[in-house]
């Protein structure tokens, strides 16, 4: 502090003048370094449309891959409602064999209090307590053959309810565990399309346009084009599905050209992209998986030069996208919030295999 103070005090002993141009350098330093911070902390990177594109794209492509594990984790949470269901129906059904049992035990104990030998040990039997008359094991010795079957099957019907709760614990456990990964990928997936519509504020109506038509999505005039702008593929030149079912899943498809895209919705008036692909094939009388993860191991893998219509040809490493192949190189999808199911080119996203379901 000493040195400090030594150091101000030769500063300020050189003179009017010099006093002054010290608090000028002092005060434009004090400018300069205000403008470099405001400058560095507040001014938000000017994108250009193509840069906004890439990064949109990206976002959509992120989102997809959190809508799948949605997918998947609340796939197996409505498994746990219905097994939890299950159980407590059976779980019912249970305890009415256990209230027969032991109404069964009632009238034996009824029958040898009229008979003057009503035993101490069936008064234990009666009690609120089960486990408490069962684990009586003199009372088996003094019972006969119907007070022997009586007690077998209360103890049975017992020990099945127990493990059915066990169960029911169990399917609980998971429930709990599937919700909170529901929420936390819901959050993601708000997140990842909230920041997308933020960038595209930052376009002119023109450049949101062009972006619908020119990315991720595919364009509207490969789709036109593919649909003869009728609703269905041309048929000039297309290849045949190889059987009835996937040609209706095709014509499914076809007929949901220009369904929003809604992520986690299976139909029927919108889709996710592996949500249509199982709606499609639903409608064909065949059940796949829900998300694009488990639908590529759901058939036979085919190469990219074998596709025939009907098949499922997936994108990106994480096999987070999924289309209907229709022929031609073309696919009907649905894309993401920004285009509604649409035909597009397989080529435009990169290929991670096809599975053949029928």
């Amino acid at each position: 502090m000493a040195a400090h103070r030594k150091s101000r005090q030769r500063s300020l002993g050189g003179g009017p003048a010099r006093t002054v141009r010290t608090a000028v350098t002092i005060a434009l330093a004090g400018v300069a370094t205000t403008t470099g911070f405001e400058g560095t902390g507040h001014a938000a990177p000017q994108l250009t449309p193509e840069q906004v594109r890439a990064k949109v794209e990206q976002l959509y492509q992120q989102a997809e891959v959190a809508t799948e594990k949605y997918n998947g984790a609340k796939e197996k949470a409505d498994a746990a409602e219905k097994r939890i269901r299950t159980l407590g129906d059976e779980a019912a059904r249970r305890q009415q064999d256990l209230n027969a049992a032991r109404d069964a035990l009632g009238s034996v104990a009824a029958a040898q209090y009229r008979d003057g030998g009503f035993d101490p040990a069936l008064r234990l039997m009666l009690s609120d307590d089960p486990e408490r008359y069962l684990d009586g094991a003199e009372f088996t010795e003094r019972a006969g053959v119907r007070q022997t079957a009586a007690v077998n099957r209360v103890r049975r019907r017992l020990r099945e309810i127990e493990q059915l709760r066990g169960a029911a614990h169990v399917q609980l456990t998971s429930l709990r565990s599937r919700q909170t990964e529901l929420r936390r990928q819901k959050r993601t997936v708000s997140g990842k399309l909230a920041e997308a519509r933020r960038l595209l504020t930052r376009l002119s109506p023109e450049q949101r346009a062009a972006l619908g038509e020119g990315g991720y999505g595919g364009t509207e005039r490969t789709s036109r084009a593919a649909t003869g702008g009728r609703g269905a593929p041309a048929a000039p030149g297309a290849v045949a599905a190889p059987n009835s079912r996937a040609a209706a899943a095709v014509a499914y498809a076809r007929q949901k050209l220009g369904s929003p895209y809604v992520w986690g919705a299976t139909g029927p008036d919108s889709f996710d992209c592996s949500g249509l692909v199982q709606a499609a094939y639903r409608s064909a009388g065949i059940s796949l998986p829900r998300t694009t993860y488990a639908q590529i191991g759901a058939g036979r893998r085919v190469s990219r030069s074998a596709l025939l219509p009907g098949d499922l040809v997936f994108f990106y490493s994480g096999i987070s996208h999924v289309g209907l192949y229709i022929g031609d190189g073309l696919m009907i999808h649905a894309p993401n919030p920004s285009a509604p199911v649409r035909v597009a080119p397989i080529d435009q996203m990169p290929f991670a295999g096809a599975t053949r379901v029928v």
